[in-house]
């Protein structure tokens, strides 16, 4: 009878900001994705995701409504308190709803709440501009803040609807201050949202802290979809085409989880398919 000379695995320790940037610094990708109970979270911490945000897109995808407007702060913590208890390794992060972060003062107010009774341990805010004083505010009193650049669907009754952005040249320079700029007020990561493939690869590669991108390219550091997405389901709005059907491919639900895992470890997703030119 033969020795067993292969070596244990070592477990996946549990990930914090300074990994992320770890990350980033030798090249492993970060696979990250929505939750919002605690049933998905424990299936999505054993596929191995990085980090695990409950956005602000339960609006839509939870509970029916045609944006993320109506999203309140309890929302937020009380499907955040769900998450927590499911997650065992990925950083958990919380979105910060629409207004709730408008002033230092709300913001403070928010992110307590959702690190505290939220068990996040992570916030996130849309803008830039004159939400940099909130950024600045959170980040000088060490709670840890992604910004959201690109498309913010908070805006989105500004925008005019749900559309790429960055794609002419003043929009683009603006898109590359506005993100050093939440780079210097103390952001720790950035999400890039529907924009163009090549700009998030540069902006990418100009910043020290983690990009992840969401119809933004595979030149960020790392990818996140929304988990209803990822599974096919039909949540009443337009698929984006920067979403893909992992269900499929996976044949099941855990599959699927492990299938997008791998596909943005591997830099297989996003494929040019699911991005956007400028």
């Amino acid at each position: 009878m033969y020795a067993d000379n292969t070596p244990p695995s070592t477990p996946r320790a549990a990930i914090t900001v300074p990994k992320l940037r770890q990350m980033k610094a030798e090249g492993e990708r970060i696979a990250s994705l929505t939750a919002y109970d605690a049933g998905f979270a424990r299936a999505i911490d054993a596929a191995g995701m990085d980090a695990v945000l409950v956005g602000d897109s339960l609006g839509m995808v939870v509970q029916g409504h045609n944006s993320t407007l109506p999203v309140t702060v309890e929302d937020i913590v009380y499907h955040c308190a769900c998450v927590a208890r499911g997650l065992r390794k990925a950083l958990l992060i919380a979105d910060m709803p629409f207004q709730s972060y408008a002033t230092p003062d709300l913001a403070i107010a928010a992110a307590t709440a959702m690190l505290g009774r939220g068990g996040a341990g992570m916030v996130k805010l849309e803008g830039a501009g004159a939400l940099l004083e909130s950024i600045r505010f959170l980040a000088e009193r060490d709670i840890p803040v992604c910004a959201h650049l690109g498309l913010t669907p908070q805006s989105v009754l500004k925008l005019g609807g749900y559309k790429v952005q960055g794609r002419e040249e003043t929009a683009a320079k603006r898109l590359l201050a506005d993100a050093q700029a939440v780079a210097e007020a103390g952001a720790d990561l950035l999400v890039l949202e529907c924009v163009p493939s090549a700009l998030a690869a540069e902006i990418t590669r100009n910043l020290a802290i983690p990009t992840i991108g969401i119809g933004a390219g595979a030149g960020c550091d790392g990818q996140i979809l929304v988990l209803h997405d990822l599974l096919g389901l039909n949540s009443g709005h337009r698929r984006p085409r920067f979403v893909k059907d992992f269900l499929a491919q996976g044949g099941s639900i855990d599959g699927a989880l492990k299938a997008y895992v791998q596909a943005v470890k591997q830099g297989e997703f996003p494929s040019a398919e699911h991005s956007y030119d400028a």
